[in-house]
């Protein structure tokens, strides 16, 4: 099944899916130290040497390349690695880290078809675990880890959902929208719309202030609003913060955020889901233009999303040792 808009992470596993000829899937199972790319990225050699995806900044592609061949020839999985501890000492990461691939001749289709189903078209996250003994790949069944599992998990890409006006609104749809983010506006303004519309971004009219019946928010799901006219703000708050969405937040000094949380307590909001609402908004503080205030924000919300809450935390990193 031929899918579009594939996001660029996913493409590898597309291209097991969707084949046309044989192929080998490489995913990183090991990292230790500083990597390019993080643990389950994958790779996808096909039987012509074309690569989709990668897996470093290009230091070990080539060389990925002649051995998934060789695996594809011999029909049997083996586990490469790079970096501290390998024995190719021609190749070096220059970040000084260490890599452990696994290449995986020909994968499951149904497997492979259902990952994507589950994390494309259900917007769900969906976790896998490949025995890197066998290179045999299969839905994870959750509990604990067996030595010799390698268990990935993968993510709905980040959709946004805006409400607003002005520019600060239009830059950061167009920052959004460049890095491929699905991202709706809405906007009570036709020139707001117009504007996001001329950038290919969805843009729905606001004719109330309320939170659209069919705004689907789910748990990789961004609320962002940049409103200047406040009085927008809670009827469409109350509401959003009954969603899944993992990020939800407005734009303003404390004083309008102060007011913004009063207005939702007189509507009845419980202290539980407004403590969720985020604001002011943005990694750096008092953003006084609109595209240092689009970065800021598009940061704090990929923070969010990697699970990173403070502008000084480091998510750690996790290596695994294969014999």
């Amino acid at each position: 099944m031929r899918r579009t808009n594939i996001p660029k992470d996913l493409a590898p596993l597309e291209a097991c899916a969707d084949r046309t000829q044989s192929c080998v899937l490489a995913v990183i199972i090991g990292v230790e130290g500083p990597s390019y790319r993080p643990l389950g990225a994958m790779m996808t050699v096909l039987q012509n040497g074309c690569l989709v995806g990668t897996l470093s900044s290009g230091c070990v592609e080539a060389d990925i390349r002649i051995h998934a061949l060789k695996c594809l020839k011999s029909g049997v999985s083996k586990v490469v690695r790079y970096g501290r501890g390998s024995p190719y000492l021609d190749i070096v990461l220059p970040c000084g880290g260490g890599l452990q691939i696994i290449l995986i001749p020909n994968p499951d289709k149904e497997i492979t078809n259902h990952l994507l189903n589950t994390v494309i078209t259900d917007r769900r996250a969906c976790a896998y675990d490949i025995d890197c003994e066998t290179g045999a790949i299969f839905l994870s069944r959750g509990g604990k880890i067996p030595s010799a599992i390698f268990r990935g998990k993968i993510l709905p890409e980040l959709k946004f959902l805006i409400f607003g006006k002005g520019p600060e609104l239009t830059t950061f749809a167009t920052l959004a929208q460049s890095a491929n983010f699905q991202t709706t506006l809405y906007s009570p303004d036709s020139d707001t719309l117009e504007e996001a519309r001329s950038i290919g971004c969805e843009a729905m009219a606001l004719t109330r202030p309320e939170f659209p019946t069919d705004a689907n928010a789910d748990p990789r799901t961004a609320i962002v609003l940049f409103f200047h006219d406040h009085d927008w703000e809670p009827p469409i708050l109350r509401d959003a913060l009954l969603t899944s969405a993992f990020y939800i937040g407005a734009q303003g000094s404390k004083r309008t955020r102060d007011n913004r949380l009063d207005s939702l307590r007189a509507m009845g909001a419980a202290e539980h889901s407004i403590a969720r609402l985020l604001g002011p908004i943005g990694l750096i503080d008092s953003a006084r233009d609109a595209r240092t205030l689009a970065i800021s924000v598009l940061a704090e919300v990929i923070s969010e999303a990697n699970g990173v809450n403070s502008k000084n935390a480091r998510a750690p990193r996790q290596f695994k040792h294969l014999a």
